[in-house]
């Protein structure tokens, strides 16, 4: 959610303060006019077309930025973060087809002890809630700072496909690197290891134009050792498209910047509203999370257990402890089905 005024220039030194819209460091999203870190990070293919953006990285990018996220640099990262001016919102119709389902998977109990086992980290705790070790946070590298969003592991063919938010792959059209994901984070434990990214999925509409319509991302990953998939390591959600508005949401992230700290898995839950605001697709909820829960997963439901239907992206100035997420229609479907087939 939006932090109170007193802590919105928590790290003034953030890029994407943008002089055309009030975004400052304690916010929610993570966009802006930020030049994100491009080494082992291939540029965006130029055959792609239509609602379609994504890159791949290297296999020695990936095991870089397995290797690069210390504990220590975990520990230190910024949230990732923004708020939007009433009038910087863009409009647009993203709903268009009937809703469409994929059904949450299982981990497999054996994959997810040698996982644990492979990881060399605490194996004791995953997230102090049950059934979220799914959900975890994702550390990426900006222009040589260090930021943190939260993501989700999804059912897909690979099983190897995470959700996030657009601004934590992308900005102003170019790719973050040092990119992971690290499923049940939990007091500085990754019970599951890192999981680092081989590639990067977002939508023309936000790597163009960063309409928040299209805030929503998604990643391939790999393990930082074996060969496990990931869900089948941790599971993986049930995702929905295209689905009713209005229904009761719980949405989950590790919200980084004051009051909390980033280190444990916090929620909110409530009626899905519309934009009446910046007139925005996205719909709302009420919400105190801050910077560093960008990317967190909403669910429908009382708890995770229900299907996936947007992510934590952005507040508003004018409208503290309200977390707006996108609308996952057919574009977002689209690069869904792009990500998990990869």
């Amino acid at each position: 959610m939006i932090p109170s005024p007193q802590t919105q220039d928590a790290h003034p030194s953030l890029p994407g303060l943008l002089a055309r819209c009030a975004r400052t460091a304690g916010g929610i999203a993570f966009a802006g006019t930020l030049t994100l870190g491009g080494a082992g990070v291939a540029a965006a293919d130029p055959a792609d077309d239509g609602d379609l953006e994504t890159t791949t990285l290297s296999s020695s990018a990936q095991d870089d930025a397995t290797q690069y996220w210390t504990a220590e640099r975990m520990e230190a990262a910024s949230p990732a973060a923004e708020l939007v001016d009433d009038e910087e919102a863009a409009d647009g119709q993203v709903e268009s087809s009937a809703t469409e389902s994929i059904p949450a998977v299982a981990a497999d109990p054996q994959v997810r002890a040698e996982s644990q086992e492979a990881s060399g980290r605490s194996a004791e705790a995953g997230t102090a809630a049950a059934g979220t070790d799914h959900v975890g946070k994702v550390f990426f590298t900006v222009d040589g700072t260090d930021y943190v969003c939260s993501g989700n592991a999804v059912a897909s063919g690979n099983g190897s496909t995470v959700s996030t938010a657009g601004h934590c792959v992308n900005s102003a059209g170019t790719w973050a690197d040092n990119w992971v994901f690290a499923p049940g984070y939990d007091e500085g434990s990754t019970p599951y290891g890192l999981w680092g990214a081989s590639d990067l999925y977002a939508t023309d509409q936000w790597v163009s134009t960063e309409d928040m319509n299209y805030d929503i991302a998604f990643a391939v990953v790999e393990p930082e050792s074996g060969s496990a998939n990931l869900t089948d390591a941790v599971g993986g959600s049930g995702i929905e498209f295209n689905t009713r508005r209005g229904a009761l949401y719980t949405s989950y992230g590790y919200p980084a910047a004051a009051p909390f700290d980033g280190e444990s898995l916090e929620q909110c839950q409530g009626l899905g509203s519309d934009d009446t605001i910046g007139g925005t697709d996205d719909q709302a909820i009420d919400c105190d999370m801050t910077g560093g829960s960008s990317g967190g997963p909403w669910f429908v439901g009382e708890d995770a257990s229900g299907y996936q239907i947007s992510v934590n992206s952005f507040g508003y100035t004018t409208q503290p402890d309200v977390m707006y997420g996108p609308y996952l229609g057919d574009v977002a479907q689209d690069i869904y089905e792009a990500a998990a087939v990869a």
